[in-house]
């Protein structure tokens, strides 16, 4: 088997399966040529444990970069280690600063190209500000001698991909790299974040509130806020209102309208009559509302962890639809296998073992998280059924439908019951989930509650 010329990992920040699907996919070029997995699931549910999910084809546990620890583990081999390995030159255009070296997610790249440092600002500096001002680390910096340190500089630079769309700065970059490379005849691994369905979730060019009153202008507004501070996670009284957690809903639905044309003729730039792999994703989907969560951080329900995930083959090879759930950490060995590392489990290989399964640990919010919501959560699927361990009570629920706001909630099973030894029935994929599960409560143990 040829391997790839080059290789693409498409990644749109935060954006859920619905947003894609709900006016049918409309990208003709993606649809007729690729392989569709309808039923993806996340293996996290923020982009540092789900990037890394698929940068190393491990669970949360495993490769123990999230909420606590927000350092990937250096002695593990990432995809972009590999793929140098086989002669590929490792490059990353990102939207995101979190893919970066700040959490250890550079490594095995040969270039990063950072967006926010090469597009122009079309929004004025205070405007910048503002956005970036949700953040608690940068109202700290406000109030310090660190107001003009190079730090806040930073983060303003940043907020040109929170405040206005860069999707064609990125796209436009990579043209240029495989031009490049091109002609030196070398084959390259891309990996590509899109931040346009990530919060502040672009509804324009800039950033624009949607709410057509002043009234609804300024609860969107207040809403956001409260969105990205987490603040239902340390106040005792409702902090967010569902009508306005519902507008905020439409403004990611919003935004992947508002890229989809782009990136449809983008992957098709790239992919059409060439021998080139594309893989067009999401790292995970944000909450906004489902089971009470709201964006990030520990929101393990359907809601918040249906991805899009479409893989183009070298050629084109029309399309197909798989319709079992799976795990989007097996991109990982999947695109491994593409190179000729062989691998026994992937997308499409031992189907039984690519089962979902996923894992969240509480976020502190600087030590301000209520008791209640402190807890780590372990859920994997099987036989239509979402099995939950919170607190050390398993909980079940069917697998979600196409309304997600709607989605069956957790139910506790009886005490005595355990899904793993009782209920599954495939002995490998038992034996997996005993293994996993007890790793994964010696790392929980590990994190200071």
């Amino acid at each position: 088997m040829n391997k790839p010329k080059h290789i693409f990992l498409i990644v749109a920040d935060s954006l859920r399966k619905d947003a894609v699907y709900s006016n049918g996919i409309d990208m003709p070029y993606v649809e007729a040529n690729s392989v569709q997995f309808t039923q993806a699931r996340s293996s996290a549910c923020w982009t540092l444990p789900a990037t890394s999910c698929m940068f190393t084809g491990l669970n949360v546990h495993e490769h123990r970069a999230d909420t606590h620890t927000r350092k990937l583990r250096q002695d593990i081999p990432t995809l972009a280690e590999h793929m140098k390995s086989k002669g590929y030159k490792t490059i990353q255009v990102t939207a995101n600063p979190v893919t970066t070296d700040i959490f250890g997610l550079d490594r095995g790249f040969d270039e990063i190209h950072k967006v926010w440092k090469l597009v122009t600002p079309k929004l004025k500096k205070t405007m910048r500000l503002m956005l970036s001002i949700g953040k608690p680390r940068v109202r700290k910096m406000l109030f310090s001698k660190d107001a003009i340190s190079e730090k806040l500089s930073a983060d303003l630079e940043v907020a040109n991909c929170w405040g206005q769309n860069t999707h064609l700065d990125n796209f436009n970059k990579v043209k240029q790299l495989i031009e490049e490379n091109d002609a030196k005849n070398q084959p390259c691994f891309f990996f590509i974040n899109l931040m346009e369905t990530h919060f502040p979730y672009h509804i324009a060019d800039t950033f624009q509130l949607s709410g057509k009153s002043l009234y609804d202008k300024a609860m969107e507004c207040i809403t956001l806020f409260k969105i990205v501070n987490q603040n239902f996670l340390i106040k005792d009284e409702p902090v967010i209102n569902q009508k306005y957690a519902d507008l905020i809903y439409q403004r990611q639905m919003t935004s992947y309208q508002i890229i989809k044309n782009d990136l449809n003729q983008f992957v098709e730039s790239i992919h059409r009559d060439q021998d080139n792999l594309v893989v067009f994703c999401s790292d995970h989907g944000d909450n906004f509302g489902e089971m009470n969560w709201y964006y990030h951080f520990s929101n393990v329900n359907d809601g918040g962890n249906r991805v899009p995930l479409f893989w183009l083959n070298p050629g084109g090879e029309g399309s197909k639809t798989i319709d079992k759930p799976i795990s989007s950490r097996y991109i990982y060995h999947s695109l491994l296998d593409a190179i000729g590392i062989e691998q026994d489990t992937t997308l499409e290989k031992n189907s039984e073992m690519t089962f979902p399964m996923i894992q969240s640990f509480w976020y502190k919010h600087q030590g301000g998280t209520r008791n209640q919501y402190r807890y780590n959560q372990f859920l994997f699927e099987d036989s239509n059924t979402r099995f939950v361990r919170r607190n050390n009570v398993w909980m079940s629920a069917p697998l979600t439908g196409d309304n997600y706001h709607q989605e069956p909630v957790f139910e506790s099973l009886n005490s005595e019951t355990d899904p793993i030894q009782e209920l599954v029935t495939n002995a490998e994929k038992k034996s997996y989930l005993n293994e996993k599960l007890a790793e994964f409560k010696v790392f929980s143990s590990e994190i200071k509650m």
